[in-house]
């Protein structure tokens, strides 16, 4: 299982000293979201400062933005980077993507799936010379003139992930991408019952099985060195599930679990703006379900006893602040429990 990591600070993108250290303590992978900042912008730079590590997006946002766009920035990015860039490709929520954003948002699987064969047309068009002529229900483009065609790079098009919680997305993206990033929401249950199952669906539509498609988890974390951290830890976590938990759209994964009313009560609260009260509603059960808790040789050991055989490729997800030390500490302790894994 690789191992990866995100940035640990908030420099207005500048993300360089984090990106040099994922790949100084030997992370396989150094990833941006886009929340604050954008992350192809943070790629550029950690790009820059860097020669090994690969380079994603976990992840940018599709429909924030027009296959065009993002095909071109995607492949700067893949010639800056020397192919080690990886498009990781999200939708979000229908509200942030009309209200936020100011976007259409109509039927999100069919235009993903669109939204990633239009992007595969665009740079085959540029790397083979096949005329563009994409004709969707969602997209259409048609147009490529020689002035706008970008210089060959020799790296060919970066691979592309999608994200996704409910069956119908995780089955596109095992239909057209070339992995996928399961939400931080999520648990093994559901990874194992419902995400596993929808992903080989999708590839059987293909006629290809799970044999070299990635699977790149982030699971929440909550971990210290003193029983202090640990708590600190804990309500950090807590509070993130409870957003996410708060969702509609994610209601999924507690109704697996038997849990869709604490979906309800969170969805309240957050319409109500009462944000401090959803994590306290989280008792240890719901909190060890989503998360793994505890110290850091622990953790690691319990991250590849629930993982190891379902990730190809891992982020540690801490929704609080963790000093740099005790992350290579937790990386650490992930590498000797893969290695001593059956």
């Amino acid at each position: 299982m690789q191992l990866d990591r995100g940035a640990a600070t908030d420099g207005a993108g500048d993300v360089r000293a984090d990106a040099v250290a994922a790949e100084r303590d030997g992370f396989d992978g150094f990833w941006l979201g886009e929340v604050k900042h954008d992350p192809f912008v943070g790629l550029a730079v950690a790009a820059t400062a860097t020669e090994r590590v690969q380079l994603g997006t976990a992840i940018a946002l599709a429909f924030a933005r027009n296959p065009m766009t993002t095909a071109v920035t995607a492949n700067d990015l893949q010639a800056l980077t020397g192919g080690r860039f990886v498009l990781g490709l999200g939708t979000q929520v229908k509200a942030h993507i009309t209200r936020r954003f100011s976007m259409p948002w109509s039927h999100p699987a069919p235009r993903m799936r669109e939204y990633v064969l239009t992007l595969r047309a665009i740079w085959d068009t540029w790397h083979t010379g096949t005329p563009l002529d994409f004709h969707g229900d969602f997209y259409t483009h048609t147009l490529m003139t020689p002035m706008f065609v970008p210089p060959e790079h020799g790296h060919g098009a970066p691979p592309v992930l999608l994200a996704g919680v409910g069956e119908t997305m995780t089955e596109v993206a095992g239909e057209v991408a070339d992995g996928f990033l399961p939400h931080g929401f999520t648990t093994e249950r559901y990874l194992r019952e419902v995400t596993l199952p929808a992903l080989e669906r999708g590839r059987a539509k293909v006629g290809a099985s799970l044999e070299g498609f990635v699977v790149k988890g982030s699971p929440m974390i909550a971990t210290g060195r003193t029983e202090e951290e640990l708590e600190k830890a804990k309500a950090g976590v807590r509070s993130q599930i409870a957003f996410y938990g708060s969702t509609p759209a994610y209601r999924g994964v507690l109704e697996l679990h038997g849990w869709g009313e604490l979906g309800d009560r969170l969805h309240q609260l957050s319409r109500e703006g009462r944000w401090g009260e959803m994590g306290p509603l989280l008792g240890d059960e719901v909190l060890e379900t989503f998360a793994v808790v505890g110290s850091p040789e622990d953790v690691g050991a319990e991250v590849v006893r629930r993982y190891g055989d379902v990730f190809d490729r891992m982020s540690l997800y801490t929704p609080y602040d963790l000093d740099s030390r005790l992350v290579s500490d937790l990386a650490a302790a992930v590498r000797r429990a893969g290695r001593h894994a059956p």
